[in-house]
């Protein structure tokens, strides 16, 4: 009812009333864009499943293996990761819902490289966000009351995130409530970045994947350290967002999908860098055991 509310005042402003004359309607025009999207393809396949070829693992749909944008065989190290992307492919419905299956992206991502980008190049851009963290600008507006209380609320949530990063990483970050934001020295980005140059290159995927999500280098180090859990990294980065929910109200059908679309897209992130951090195998059970 809304959207013809408005839709309605549109038109009233754009339409001539009747007292002007059909002559003004007559040399009215309009334009009406209409926007079509491709519709997302249907499941072509009854079954998936998992084959070991060389020592690496290949998800199949009816015996036919999958392949990846750019036409490569679909190959990974982990047999549970492989397990999980066929299991977000048999949990397509009539259609396949590609913007859902994040496990299935960041492998596509790793095995093509369509950026051409080396772990190397893919690190300094995961560094580019440290300086501009989320949880490293604090409301900086004093005389506001409302600010004031939104202050208290990032300094009692964030502040402690901080505090372990520091002590865990052995650097000295520190918050700031100036519009330039915080400084970050070498020193400090030396050792972020010795540390995740120790992952290998799918895992930095995972990486990019988690903090270009949550806009924050600490809080996807939180997660995947196990810090805090993926829930509580979503809700700290939409942390003045929910406090300004409590103002002006919560529309459920737009928060609520983000808020969930955000934590399916960083736990995606962050069982992708475990499961190619360690080396896991799945065996089945004996029946007789």
């Amino acid at each position: 009812m809304r959207r013809l509310s408005i839709l309605r005042n549109v038109l009233q402003t754009a339409v001539p009333s009747s007292r002007q004359g059909n002559a003004a309607l007559s040399q009215t025009s309009f334009h009406i864009v209409v926007r079509h999207y491709a519709a997302p393809p249907k499941r072509f396949y009854k079954h998936t499943g998992v084959l070991t070829c060389d020592g690496q693992f290949e998800v199949t749909l009816d015996q036919r293996k999958l392949k990846t944008p750019q036409g490569s065989v679909f190959r990974v190290k982990s047999e549970p990761l492989a397990l999980a992307v066929a299991q977000e492919w048999d949990a397509q419905k009539d259609r396949i819902n590609q913007a859902t299956m994040h496990l299935s992206s960041l492998c596509n991502t790793a095995i093509d490289n369509p950026n051409h980008i080396n772990k190397f190049d893919a690190v300094q851009g995961i560094l580019s966000f440290l300086e501009t963290d989320t949880v490293l600008f604090q409301s900086a507006d004093v005389d506001n009351p409302n600010a004031k209380e939104l202050y208290d609320v990032q300094v009692r949530e964030w502040n402690p995130i901080i505090e372990w990063f520091n002590e865990r990483f052995g650097v000295d970050l520190v918050a700031s409530r100036d519009i330039i934001g915080p400084t970050v020295n070498d020193d400090a980005k030396g050792k972020i970045q010795r540390h995740l140059l120790s992952y290998n290159d799918w895992a930095i995927h995972g990486f990019c994947f988690a903090v270009e999500t949550l806009k924050s280098v600490i809080l996807a180090l939180a997660c995947v350290e196990r810090f805090i859990p993926v829930e509580k990294a979503v809700l700290l980065t939409r942390l003045e967002e929910e406090y300004q929910s409590g103002f002006w109200g919560r529309v459920e059908w737009a928060h609520d999908l983000s808020q969930q679309q955000m934590q399916g897209r960083v736990a995606a992130a962050v069982l992708f860098i475990h499961l190619n951090s360690s080396s896991v195998a799945v065996r089945q059970k004996d029946a007789s055991s």
